[in-house]
């Protein structure tokens, strides 16, 4: 299965309670700090929710 690098690049300070959630899940707390996850359909769709906090790259 492919894999995928999200990085979180800004902060959830003034963000919904669901994309500070949605972080969390990804495994995502600092800024900077970068988690690598299959490329599955559910992976994928909470990134899409938090597009603009985070980048993803392909591993």
């Amino acid at each position: 299965m492919a894999k995928i690098k999200v990085t979180k690049q800004k902060s959830a300070i003034n963000r919904s309670l669901r994309q500070k959630r949605t972080l969390e899940a990804l495994g995502l707390r600092k800024i900077g700090q970068t988690v690598e996850h299959d490329a599955t359909p559910n992976i994928l769709g909470m990134v899409n929710k938090v597009k603009h906090l985070v980048s993803v790259e392909e591993a």
